[in-house]
């Protein structure tokens, strides 16, 4: 079993910043790809961000330069830096980790998710 623990969300005004955090705990091997989604009101869920292994990184264009995901492999952690937030930004993010178990065998979970909510 793989566990996320996400943080960092909250109330912010419209220009504001952010950072999201998801630590990965439990049967874990190796991480493959960490990432971010967001799920806003009415609207499917949406890839925002996502980094591999080798630190290559990849952003939705509505958050290209304001946005900035990285990683600590030291503590299976990914975090999501939000810079000039605005009011389409407001929505449920939630941390996705692709994983290979202690038996190799490869799996993907999904964090609780934490809410962001930004005003104008």
């Amino acid at each position: 079993q793989v566990q996320l623990v996400e943080s960092g969300g909250g109330l912010v005004q419209a220009g504001g910043s952010l950072r999201l955090s998801c630590a990965a705990s439990g049967s874990i091997f190796s991480i493959n790809i960490m990432g971010w989604y967001r799920r806003a009101p009415g609207k499917q869920r949406e890839l925002v961000a996502g980094i591999n292994g080798g630190g290559d990184t990849n952003y939705a264009d509505s958050v290209k330069g304001r946005f900035t995901i990285g990683r600590d492999n030291a503590k299976n952690t990914v975090y999501l830096q939000m810079n000039s937030l605005k009011p389409e930004d407001t929505a449920v993010y939630y941390c996705n980790v692709e994983y290979s178990s202690p038996t190799r065998t490869w799996g993907s979970t999904w964090g609780q998710g934490t809410q962001v909510t930004v005003s104008s």
